[in-house]
């Protein structure tokens, strides 16, 4: 017999699925892999198939409009909750794209994977579906389960208490079936916790100057045009760095810009520095979402201006509610006026810091690779 496969497929349904997955697959693969086949799959383009294609091409674009229109995201994670996990997953898997799910299907069985290890709810969905059913295993990145997520896997792990403590109340979740990890942030993020001014100084930026990173997510959509436009008015020795991901019209729209002496202005595209810039700043402003769990690790409290779906609310109210290390302010003018309040009396900002670095012990993947090794034993005790 050959060695176990162990999948890790890669979905790119804004980047708060792909970068988890990023980080657990590395740190498995650095421990296990000498055990183990690793199987990293960017599972809806590998193949060139045009069907898997579009579906990935699908579910970014719901994520886009969700940005763009809030009222649709919640209304499509309400509609979950009203519907279930099976009927929402037979719905958004295959009857919105029955050829994609025929195709993915058809990939996942040419693979064939004795394990598949998910961030997203539709390669864990095409796992529980094959003809030889593989040992499945799911990590939520939200705060807790949503209805998609709450499809049978073998075995779940999520990183927020709320979301633990929610599951555990269902009939379906067991401390044997639901494990709690720590965040899967990106391993490379350990690599930053440096000086700022150090940082600063790469960067080319102020050393002393009040730092601000603004981000949407992925696709750069939300309050930063309004949010930066707002800031390099004011005259404050401010470093502004707005971090328009694949929003290319975005980032020419600030490259024409020009801010007040005191301002500096760096606008980024999407970038492979962000975790850079973050650890470098003394604030995050922007929508929720997983961004919100990096910000925290550099010990940065955080400013919610837009949540687009409940799913994103949920991972707000996590940070400053459970966490207390951030604050919504869904208005731009009032959030700029709180940051003002911030770069003129730091002292303000101190507590809220205080709490994200309290935090810091709460990230990581090398537990989460444990309780995977832990069940993949279990299934297949040669492995020992």
């Amino acid at each position: 017999m050959g060695k176990i496969k162990v999948m890790f497929p890669f979905v790119e349904a804004g980047f708060g699925h792909i970068m988890p997955m990023k980080s657990i697959e590395q740190t498995f693969r650095r421990k296990y892999g000498d055990r183990v086949e690793v199987i990293s799959s960017n599972f809806y383009t590998e193949t060139g198939d045009k069907h898997l294609k579009k579906y990935e091409q699908m579910i970014s674009r719901q994520v886009r409009l969700f940005d763009r229109i809030t009222l649709i995201g919640h209304a499509a994670t309400i509609s979950t909750e009203i519907f279930g996990a099976a009927i929402s997953s037979f719905v958004s898997v295959r009857m919105f794209a029955p050829f994609a799910y025929k195709a993915a299907l058809k990939h996942m069985e040419e693979i064939s994977p004795d394990v598949v290890f998910s961030t997203h709810w539709a390669t864990n969905y095409y796992a529980e579906h094959m003809k030889k059913k593989p040992l499945t295993v799911m990590y939520c990145p939200d705060a807790q389960l949503n209805e998609l997520f709450e499809y049978h896997s073998d075995l779940n792990m999520i990183s927020m208490p709320y979301g633990y403590l929610k599951a555990l109340r269902k009939k379906q979740y067991n401390k044997q079936n639901m494990k709690m990890v720590p965040f899967l942030i990106r391993n490379e993020a350990f690599d930053y916790c440096i000086d700022k001014k150090e940082l600063r100084r790469k960067l080319g930026i102020p050393e002393d100057n009040f730092t601000i990173v603004l981000a949407e997510g992925g696709y750069g959509i939300g309050k930063i045009a309004k949010l930066s436009e707002a800031l390099i008015k004011e005259h404050l020795p401010l470093t502004v760095i707005p971090v328009c991901g694949k929003n290319e019209k975005l980032y020419n729209h600030f490259t024409k810009l020009k801010p007040t002496e005191e301002v500096t202005f760096r606008p980024y595209r999407f970038t492979e520095q962000i975790l850079e810039l973050e650890a470098a700043a003394d604030l995050f402003c922007g929508k929720s979402g997983n961004i919100l769990a990096e910000s925290t690790f550099f010990g940065n409290p955080s400013i919610v201006t837009n949540c687009a779906t409940l799913i994103e609310k949920k991972i707000a109210d996590h940070y400053i509610n459970t966490v207390g290390c951030s604050v919504k302010e869904l208005s731009v003018k009032r959030a700029v006026k709180m940051i003002e309040g911030f770069t003129e009396n730091p002292e303000l900002l101190a507590p809220y810091k205080k709490e994200a670095e309290a935090y810091h012990e709460n990230f990581g993947s090398e537990k989460a690779a444990d309780v995977l090794w832990e069940k993949i034993t279990e299934v297949y005790p040669e492995l020992l």
